[in-house]
């Protein structure tokens, strides 16, 4: 009896985690995957399947501001998914809570754990990435969007990770197919979100990115 009501418990969490899957404000990205794999397999298999489109006329400003304020809450995105991600955070004195001055980030792609510092020559160690990226979400659908919806792309917090910035410069604009984490334990995750972005955002994928995610996910 009592193995049957861990596993109950199991599957229980494992539903729970639906809801969540990095996209809450106060959600750290770098725990234990809460994919419901069976969902993400149907959203997968749900996607619209075509070759890429040209980059014709890609430009980051395509996607609004970079880190915009968008919610309004007095705060830019980047510094909002530093809050969101990092452990320990200290702010900047009269920015409410604004603008983050260190922080601990357990990487979710590699692994690490780093000592964020602001600063010209520390911020950059650790990025913000756009799971998605936009110039892959360019030739994917996102081209025929209008403007204010590919700038809540840009900024959705699910689209969005605090991330080691190699790594982020190494995944450049690649997809399922061409890039994933090399801590393997977080591609689940990684393949189940970018599916959720692809699903909000109406946009396909290639058939060797869906090969490519259809396969981590039978490993979950």
């Amino acid at each position: 009896m009592a193995a049957v009501m861990a596993l109950a418990a199991v599957a229980l969490a494992g539903c729970a985690g639906v809801e969540a899957r990095g996209d809450l404000p106060d959600e750290k990205p770098g725990g234990g995957s809460k994919i419901d794999v069976q969902q993400s397999q149907d959203e997968l298999a749900g996607l619209t399947v075509k070759g890429r489109a040209p980059m014709t006329g890609f430009d980051r400003d395509e996607f609004g501001p970079a880190w915009a304020d968008v919610d309004r809450n007095g705060c830019d995105t980047r510094n909002d998914i530093l809050k969101r991600d990092l452990e320990n955070e200290t702010f900047k004195k009269g920015t409410h809570d604004c603008i983050v001055l260190t922080g601990t980030l357990k990487d979710p792609y590699g692994g690490k754990t780093i000592e964020f510092e602001r600063g010209q020559k520390t911020s950059m160690e650790v990025q913000i990435d756009h799971v998605v990226a936009l110039a892959d979400a360019w030739q994917k659908g996102a081209a025929r969007l209008a403007e204010a919806k590919r700038r809540e792309l840009a900024n959705d917090p699910l689209n969005l990770l605090a991330v080691d910035g190699p790594l982020n410069s190494q995944k450049g604009a690649g997809d399922a197919a061409t890039w994933l984490p090399p801590r393997r334990a977080y591609r689940c995750d990684y393949v189940a979100r970018q599916i959720d972005v692809k699903v909000k955002y109406d946009l396909w994928v290639t058939q060797a990115e869906k090969d490519a995610m259809a396969r981590i996910l039978s490993g979950c």
